[in-house]
């Protein structure tokens, strides 16, 4: 087993020669620390700390979806950071995940197994400390239809086609409004207070609506 730490030491490590028994062990182990975020993908492992930082704008973008869906009276389930398993292969716990289309083959579900059941409609990946396009292979292969990404700088939309995840202009959860402007509202982030920068967005879906 070798290590290389990326970026900064205390906040993302990377793990290669790691056995999917590992992985699943250290989930057990360190369930009850879930400041950890495990990303294991074919026998590479990422184990991240996520920053204040970090979780101020996965916290913003998930109540973006969630005013959407309210605004325009579409069912959804968040489901957080589940943990999400392809065995052997692949697992992932993201930043934040949401059931749109799907959401009525998971009602009422406690656990979700993807051999059985469909993988999230919708991933959001916040990007300050780290890539999560070493992740996109892992949700890849799991089937999710759609990744929303923010670095700190630029947000995208990522939609898979023959496996791989390609750039848009245009959302299949929300088809219908031009969600880049996304961006702008998220360069205001600790700039405005949490609530005024919710209402702000909740206003500018209705003038879209």
């Amino acid at each position: 087993m070798t290590s290389n730490t990326l970026l900064q030491p205390t906040e993302i490590i990377h793990l290669s020669g790691i056995s999917w028994q590992t992985y699943e062990n250290l989930l057990t182990e360190l369930s009850a620390s879930r400041r950890l975020r495990l990303t294991y993908n074919r026998g590479t492992l990422e184990i991240m700390v996520p920053s204040p930082e970090h979780e101020s704008y996965k916290k913003i973008v998930g109540r973006f979806v969630e005013t959407l869906a309210e605004e325009l009276e579409v069912r959804i389930q968040p489901l957080g950071s589940t943990t999400f398993k392809r065995p052997e292969l692949s697992g992932a716990e993201p930043d934040e995940c949401f059931y749109i289309k799907n959401v009525k083959f998971i009602k009422g579900k406690k656990r979700i197994n993807l051999q059985q059941d469909p993988p999230p409609d919708l991933v959001v990946e916040i990007d300050i400390t780290s890539s999560s396009k070493n992740r996109f292979q892992v949700y890849a292969d799991m089937g999710v239809p759609e990744i929303w990404r923010y670095d700190g700088n630029d947000f995208s939309i990522n939609v898979l086609e023959n496996q791989k995840y390609i750039s848009v202009e245009r959302s299949l959860a929300f088809p219908n409004l031009p969600l880049t402007e996304i961006s702008n509202f998220l360069e205001q982030v600790g700039e405005k207070d949490y609530l005024e920068l919710v209402k702000e967005f909740r206003q500018w879906v209705k003038s879209q609506i």
